[in-house]
């Protein structure tokens, strides 16, 4: 699905000749569509800056980092910006999927008869993660670490 943004930051769903507003977008994604989003005017791929967009005001995610915090990221230069957010990145996300393989496993032996975050036992457990996945996502780190040192260059 190809999505044109205008400098008014309205956006034009393509394949439905009409414009969405973020959530309808968000929710197209979540839907399983898979999205390209481009600069109306010059064609430039906006794809990555939409999506940040997406999660960080739809989800109201920016409330969650503390201002201190935000503003020595936008005072490390791109470099260590990138280590940073790479590092972080990492770390964080192996932590969430050991944690969620340790919950899912947890769900065995519950003795109430439910799983984690309230499917019932009998339901087979989600699938855990597998170590591919988290490689791509470390691949796609080392990109934008790259990608952020050319701009600098």
């Amino acid at each position: 699905m190809i999505i044109k943004k205008y400098g008014n930051r309205r956006l034009y769903d393509t394949e439905e000749s009409r414009y969405v507003t973020q959530d309808e977008l968000a929710e197209k994604i979540r839907a399983g569509h898979e999205v390209r989003v481009i600069e109306a005017k010059s064609g430039a791929d906006l794809t990555q800056a939409t999506l940040t967009q997406l999660i960080i005001e739809g989800r109201e995610a920016g409330k969650l980092l503390p201002v201190p915090l935000l503003v020595q990221l936008i005072r490390l230069g791109d470099d260590a910006l990138a280590e940073f957010l790479g590092r972080y990145v990492s770390a964080a996300l192996e932590m969430y999927l050991q944690a969620r393989a340790g919950t899912q496993a947890m769900g065995l032996y519950n003795p109430f008869g439910l799983a984690p975050f309230g499917r019932m036992f009998t339901e087979p457990p989600a699938p855990a993660p597998r170590h591919g996945e988290v490689d791509q996502l470390r691949r796609e780190l080392d990109e934008l670490k790259r990608s952020l040192r050319k701009r600098r260059k």
